[in-house]
C-alpha cells in the first residue's frame, strides 16, 4: 500500500502532464496557482508524518535486524563451542589411539623378544640334550662293545677249558677199558659230547 506523499507526487505528476502548454512553447505550461499550491501544503503537512512513520519502520528494521544478528551471533558461538568441544573430543579420541597403538606395539615388541629368546633357549637346549644322548649312546656302545669282547674271551676260555678235560676224559678211559670196549665207548662218547657241545 502506497503513502500519501506517494499518492500526491503522482497526483502532481497527473496534473501537470494534464495542464496546458504556454503558446509557442515546449516546456512551459499553464496551471492553476490554487490547484498547485493546495498539493504542496498538503505535501509539505504529509512529510513530517511519513517522514516519522518511515524512521519508526527503519528503527524496527533495524531492531530486528539486531536481533537477528544477536539471534545468529549466539547459533554461531554456540556452532564455535559445540565445534571445539568435537575438536576436543577428537584430539582426545586421538591421543587415546595413539597411546593405545604404542601400548600395543610395545607389547608385541616385548613378546617377540620373549618368543626369540625362549625359541634360543629351547634350541640351546636341545642341542645340550642331543649331544648328552649321543655322549651316553657312545658311552654305552662302549660298554656294550667291550662286554662282548669280554665274553667272546670267556666263551673261548671256558671251550678250551671243556677241550682239556676231554682229553683228558678220552686218555682215562683208554687206561681203564680194553681197546674195543674203549672204540665203541669213544664213539658213543664222541656222539654225546658233540650233542653237549651243540647245546653249549
Amino acid at each position: 500500500m502506497s503513502s500519501r506523499i506517494e499518492q500526491l507526487i503522482d497526483e502532481l505528476e497527473e496534473y501537470i502532464e494534464s495542464c496546458k502548454p504556454k503558446f509557442m512553447s515546449n516546456s512551459e505550461i499553464i496551471v492553476n496557482k490554487d490547484e498547485i499550491d493546495e498539493l504542496l501544503r498538503e505535501l509539505r503537512m504529509r512529510t513530517p508524518d511519513e517522514i516519522k512513520r518511515y524512521q519508526k519502520i527503519i528503527s524496527n528494521k533495524d531492531a530486528i535486524l539486531n536481533d537477528a544478528r544477536a539471534k545468529a551471533q549466539a547459533l554461531i558461538d554456540e556452532a564455535t563451542v559445540h565445534t571445539n568441544e568435537l575438536i576436543s573430543e577428537h584430539e582426545i579420541m586421538q591421543q587415546a589411539y595413539a597411546q593405545a597403538n604404542g601400548i600395543v606395539a610395545t607389547a608385541a615388541s616385548q613378546a617377540r623378544e620373549i618368543l626369540d629368546k625362549a625359541t634360543i633357549e629351547a634350541n640351546e637346549l636341545r642341542t645340550q640334550a642331543s649331544r648328552y644322548t649321543e655322549d651316553r649312546l657312545a658311552e654305552l656302545e662302549s660298554i656294550v662293545s667291550s662286554a662282548l669282547k669280554s665274553s667272546r674271551a670267556d666263551y673261548d676260555k671256558l671251550m678250551g677249558s671243556l677241550g682239556q678235560y676231554h682229553d683228558m676224559i678220552q686218555a682215562n678211559l683208554r687206561s681203564l677199558r680194553p681197546a674195543e670196549e674203549l672204540e665203541e665207548s669213544h664213539l658213543l662218547g664222541d656222539n654225546d659230547d658233540d650233542d653237549k657241545l651243540d647245546v653249549l
